[in-house]
């Protein structure tokens, strides 16, 4: 498949962009900065060095893509519009050049569905008050631009990433998060991610993935 990555420097991103080349896949990834990309070149690998924020900076790195995977968030916990922005302008050139296809990483954060009491009325709550508000807004805002964007879309929901290898014994649940979702490691994120791709069953759902 031709896919095409954006957020390809960040954690998320790398695996992603690492285990769609391994699958043998055609990438472009978009990045701001083509220095922090830690994957090494690949005749399969496409790095195109843009403003996400641009729909016209990007049309090139849509254009003919089977899928589109953004794994765009905010560095820290402060105020933020980078997820809609970045989703709002990636959404615009999709339109414009007939890609389809849209993956979109967002967070357990924004729902409740599915959810332990511990978290559903207690750890949630605090949460979405305190430290994590406005990233929870910033990802509130850009699924409902997803939702209302006409095209073959998928949100996934993970819990706190970690960094652990693969296990391949994730869960995952279609509009609801998962009992005891704690964390998950990008890895596994990534390769649930590339495997919804090809899934019409999630066309138009959320998917929440846990350890």
């Amino acid at each position: 498949m031709n896919l095409t990555i954006f957020g390809a420097s960040g954690g998320t991103g790398t695996c992603l962009v690492e285990q769609a080349l391994a699958a043998g896949d055609e990438i472009t990834a978009v990045v701001r900065d083509a220095a922090r990309l830690a994957v090494p070149q690949h005749p399969r690998l496409r790095v195109l060095t843009a403003d996400i924020m641009d729909p016209d900076s990007i049309n090139a790195a849509v254009t003919g893509a089977d899928a589109v995977l953004t794994a765009v968030g905010p560095r820290g916990t402060g105020a933020t519009t980078v997820i809609t922005d970045s989703v709002r302008s990636i959404i615009a050139a999709m339109q414009k050049t007939g890609a389809r296809r849209l993956l979109m990483l967002s967070g357990s954060i924004v729902a409740d569905d599915g959810e332990s009491a511990y978290l559903r009325y207690l750890l949630k709550p605090v949460a979405r008050r305190t430290f994590l508000r406005h990233v929870c807004a910033d990802m509130r805002a850009g699924e409902a631009v997803v939702e209302a964007s006409g095209l073959d879309w998928t949100i996934v929901r993970p819990p706190r990433l970690t960094s652990k290898p693969a296990s391949g014994t994730y869960r995952t649940a279609v509009d609801r998060s998962l009992p005891h979702g704690f964390t998950v490691a990008r890895a596994d994120l990534a390769a649930c991610m590339l495997s919804l791709i090809d899934d019409p069953r999630t066309i138009g759902k959320h998917i929440g993935i846990a350890r």
